[in-house]
């Protein structure tokens, strides 16, 4: 199986609820979760004029194909409600692939490592949490370097403050 890390990010409607369903969906659909970071709440990037955002990063296996992944993902997208609109603009959900084992991929559809993950403290945050001495596949450099690189960090915050680890990822009502 590949481990796969996923970005999950949501700014419109019940944002925890979102992320738990987008986790559960996936999961549902034979992806195995292996790590969680907690939810982080985030400015808005690229499109400031709107809700701040929920942002978490996941690890997970599977045995699909980057591409046939990509589908997975946006079919799930689709599933959660999310509606084609402005980039970067609002949404009610987002996966994004941002590593897949140690694989580099460039196609017209997908560009694995997430092309902008190393400029993103929204995706470097959650990630370093999890997994702070991966590797990336192009600089060789650790998730945690490349954080350190990014300078002093602002508009990324846990959710809610004070909150333990993925304490508000679970959907629907506990056994």
């Amino acid at each position: 199986m590949a481990r796969v890390y996923l970005g999950l990010g949501t700014n419109l409607g019940n944002r925890a609820q979102n992320i738990a369903q987008a986790l559960d969906t996936l999961k549902r659909k034979g992806l195995v979760l292996c790590a969680l970071s907690r939810l982080y709440e985030t400015e808005p990037w690229g499109i400031t004029e709107q809700p701040r955002f929920l942002n978490a990063v996941c690890a997970m296996e599977t045995n699909l194909a980057p591409e046939d992944l990509l589908a997975l993902l946006k079919a799930t997208e689709r599933e959660l409600g999310r509606v084609p609109t402005i980039r970067y603009g609002p949404r009610v959900i987002d996966l994004d692939i941002l590593l897949y084992d140690e694989l580099c991929l460039t196609t017209p559809q997908l560009t694995i490592p997430h092309p902008g993950m190393l400029q993103r403290a929204s995706v470097l945050v959650p990630l370093a949490e999890i997994a702070p001495d991966l590797r990336h596949p192009i600089s060789g450099r650790t998730i945690a370097e490349h954080l350190e690189a990014l300078g002093p960090i602002s508009g990324v915050a846990p959710y809610p403050p004070g909150l333990g680890k993925a304490a508000c990822v679970h959907a629907g009502p506990r056994a």
